[in-house]
Parts: C-alpha cells; structure tokens; sequence
C-alpha cells in the first residue's frame, strides 16, 4: 500500500463535515478536496469547480452512461458524483498525498467496493435536535427542505457501520482533534510503513522521510 490516502468523510447534513473539511485541508495541505459533480442549485458562498462541479440533469446522465463515475447517488432528490478523473489527477501528482471525499454512505458503498483500502469517517451530531436547529441556523434553505433533510437524516445515521471511525461533533475542536488523529494514524499504518523498516533491517539506517503534514 502507497502513502496516498483516500479519505471517505460523510455525515448527515448539518452535522459539520463542511466545517471539518476545511480544518483538515488547513492542517493537512498535502490533501486534496475531491470537487463532485452535482446537479443541485449553488448555495450563495459557492463557487463552481471549487465546491462542487454544477452541471445540469442532461449532463450528468450523459456522464453515468459513459462510465465518468466511481461513484454516484441521488441526495435529495439531487444527483451527485465523484468522477474517475478526480482520483487519477490526485494521485499523478506528486505534490499530493491524498484525497478527502465529502460523500453520503451510498457514495461510500460504492467506492469501497471498487477501492478497499479507503478510510471511512462518519460524523454525527450530539443529538438531533441540536441537527435540526443547525440546519436552520444555515437560514439559505426553506422550512420544507429543512425538514426533508432532517427526515433523511436518520436513515443516514442507521448507514454508520459502513465506516471505520465515528467522531461526534460536539465541539469543533474536539471532532477535529479526533479527525486528524485518524489521518496521522491512517499514514503510520504498517502496511504503509513496511518499506522503512526492511531499510532499517538492511542497512541500519531509515531512509531520510519528508515529515507528513499536521
């Protein structure tokens, strides 16, 4: 196994994975955002091929035809998708180790199954009316689409064994404390490690490592 990281981070929405993204990106450079392909409207502070990839509904079935996708799902009643390309970009590029995916657990399902060796995080919320009150508080939605996320959201939470770490957002800086403990753990792994310790056995001497990140 390479040093690269594929990094799976899904919550139900307002549970602060955004918030977390970011965090991570800023103590991590090395990490890439995986931009997905959505056919959802543009929220006000979002920018296109930045945030997400906005296409239309033509565009996006035209793509699933021609195989573009890793993975893709409809989120309420929106379609999203991580394209192949994205991931090969990462890795071609030496500067990078690693992508972060903001994807829900069908996304997750589906990646894992094709790419075994990612890392899955699921983010819940302390409770759910905290969740339904930090919806609202986005004040960019309609009350009829707060509640529909809201309703999804439990059926999300039910998908959490899917994953191999939970963290409870509680407090932002304890959930990121949690979630950058995972990356340093994920990239000291064995399987990742291997090769420095059959050059120590061989020639006394660890090779000389760039320190990670963070």
């Amino acid at each position: 196994m390479s040093d690269f990281v594929l990094l799976v981070l899904s919550s139900p929405s307002g549970a602060g994975k955004t918030t977390l993204t970011r965090r991570l990106q800023q103590s991590f450079p090395d990490l890439r955002f995986s931009v997905s392909h959505t056919t959802r409207t543009p929220r006000a502070t979002e920018v296109d091929g930045r945030d997400y990839h906005f296409i239309d509904k033509a565009e996006f079935v035209r793509l699933v035809e021609c195989g573009a996708f890793i993975e893709w799902a409809e989120v309420h009643g929106n379609f999203y998708g991580t394209s192949v390309d994205e991931i090969d970009r990462a890795k071609a590029d030496p500067n990078c180790g690693g992508i972060i995916f903001d994807i829900d657990y069908q996304g997750a399902r589906q990646i894992r199954a094709k790419v075994p060796e990612i890392t899955g995080v699921f983010i819940l919320p302390p409770s759910m009316p905290e969740l339904l009150r930090r919806l609202r508080g986005r004040a960019s939605e309609s009350e009829e689409i707060v509640q529909r996320r809201f309703q999804v959201a439990m059926r999300e939470i039910e998908h959490y064994a899917l994953f191999d770490f939970v963290i409870v957002n509680d407090d932002v800086e304890r959930a990121f404390d949690a979630l950058r403990a995972v990356v340093v753990a994920e990239r000291s792994k064995r399987v990742r490690k291997a090769h420095l310790a059959e050059a120590l056995l061989r020639s006394g001497e660890v090779p000389k490592v760039q320190a990670p990140n963070g």
